[in-house]
């Protein structure tokens, strides 16, 4: 059974941060706020995923991000995979903007063609059982290093890998503690994964 799920961020200023992201990204509802619940240090064990067609949208979602207040952990360039960059917002949550093109095949444009949530676990393989037995389809699967899982009509894909794999990525350390600030809203009910990441029904 695929499902919808949206997402909430817990952040210190529900009204500032929408105006912050609003003015980076342009996300309208495909993303919430709501206050922050409990402390939180190092990486919270995820990362958000903007994915865009083409490098000249990654360029203008960054530029405006960094106009917002966000800072540059991995500037923008081309890689094996195509082209992409990663930022932190001031919040504390980590970004991801990337094309699978190295160069503009098309008139620019600032669409965003996928919202990914990019949980890194422990242990991909038992995560990945942990949400089928929730009631979740697998879309791609890599043995160990890669999930993702069917949301058709969602406003946001959720997909996993390890968690030393995302945070190396990030170029950030791997160890984080407290609080994952991230309410995960969704179709499959209300309980904890095996990582901590809080789901809620949809009312």
């Amino acid at each position: 059974m695929a499902t919808t799920l949206t997402v909430e961020l817990e952040v210190p200023d529900p009204e500032a941060a929408a105006a912050t992201y609003e003015a980076a990204f342009g996300l309208g509802d495909r993303l919430g706020f709501r206050a922050e619940q409990g402390p939180s240090s190092g990486f919270r064990g995820f990362m958000l995923s903007l994915v865009v067609s083409q490098p000249s949208t990654v360029d203008s979602l960054i530029g405006t991000a960094l106009e917002a207040g966000f800072t540059t952990l991995d500037p923008a360039k081309k890689s094996l995979w195509g082209y992409g960059g990663i930022v932190q917002a001031p919040d504390g949550t980590i970004w991801k903007i990337s094309c699978s093109k190295k160069k503009d095949v098309a008139p620019f444009t600032r669409d965003i063609d996928t919202v990914v949530l990019l949980l890194g676990v422990e242990d991909v393989k038992a995560s990945k059982r942990f949400y089928v037995d929730h009631g979740l389809t697998v879309a791609k699967s890599f043995g160990g290093k890669y999930a993702e899982f069917a949301c058709p009509g969602s406003p946001i894909t959720l997909a996993m890998y390890p968690r030393k794999a995302a945070a190396k990525e990030a170029g950030i350390s791997p160890e984080g503690t407290g609080s994952h600030r991230l309410v995960i809203t969704g179709t499959t009910g209300t309980f904890t994964d095996p990582d901590g990441f809080v789901w809620q029904a949809t009312a």
